[in-house]
């Protein structure tokens, strides 16, 4: 039986172990705290168990606020000798940094923008090892959390800056990305959808799905966003998933926002 080890149990790693056990997988994941499906990070015997009988391994966690990479400052040395299948890393497409909303592929250099330390990790988990999958993710949306729940919480803001386009991801295309990844070459990909779109736009049009008015267009000053927010708007790309389509015959089940968000709401 195929034995998926996980560290950092969350949103989109949940999504995964649900799938991978409806397909006759064992899973295991850590967490902070242990729980019933979780292992304590910090509970190194039992993770170096779980690494020993693991045939795949994939980390999800982003490096601590220091800049360290947790997973790999702890148990990299055990993952670089344990005997798998397949190690995958999720990453950002934040390690490109700002393109002025130039499309970029892979060969894109990285580290030059606010994620220095995502850069790092990224780098150091694709010379792990010679099986690992460096999957970069967008910002990612589904079930739960998506701009159809924060325009029904009345946290959506919707911000003019023409001009200003971002990459997204639905969950799910990211579980079948990490699935296709398993029989495809190692490497970095890009995982995102086809249409990179306005933050404003995508708010907009979740806004008149389920029959309430779009939020105020704001300036960026009127907006008055979170410094990570504002971070965000500083940034401008549109990322390219040609690779991952080629070499890993995958394709995203909702190739762009709209019918990623009408599929939440049926």
């Amino acid at each position: 039986m195929p034995h998926m080890l996980i560290f950092g149990l969350g949103y989109t790693a949940q999504r995964l172990a649900d799938h991978l056990r409806g397909e006759g997988w064992q899973v295991s994941g850590t967490k902070r705290e242990a729980g019933d499906e979780a292992i304590a990070f910090d509970d190194e015997a039992s993770v170096l168990a779980a690494i020993d009988a693991a045939t795949h391994i994939l980390s999800t966690v982003p490096p601590a606020s220091d800049g360290s990479e947790p997973v790999l400052d702890k148990y990299g040395a055990a993952i670089k000798k344990a005997a798998l299948q397949w190690t995958g890393y999720l990453s950002s497409t934040g390690v490109y940094g700002d393109v002025a909303g130039a499309w970029l592929d892979e060969s894109a250099p990285i580290g030059t923008g606010r994620r220095k330390a995502r850069s790092d990790a990224d780098n150091r988990w694709q010379t792990l090892r010679d099986d690992v999958r460096v999957l970069r993710l967008p910002g990612i949306y589904g079930p739960g959390r998506s701009p159809i729940t924060r325009v029904q919480q009345g946290k959506a803001k919707r911000v003019d800056l023409p001009g200003q386009i971002f990459s997204r991801i639905h969950v799910d295309d990211i579980v079948t990305a990490v699935i296709a990844s398993f029989d495809g070459p190692a490497g970095v990909y890009n995982i995102a959808d086809d249409r990179p779109a306005p933050q404003q736009e995508v708010i907009a049009h979740a806004a008149r799905l389920i029959g309430m008015e779009p939020p105020p267009l704001l300036s960026l000053e009127d907006a008055q966003l979170s410094d990570a927010a504002m971070a965000f708007y500083e940034e401008n790309r549109r990322v390219a998933n040609g690779k991952a389509k080629r070499l890993l015959d995958w394709e995203p089940q909702y190739p762009d926002y709209k019918t990623g968000l009408a599929k939440l709401v049926d």
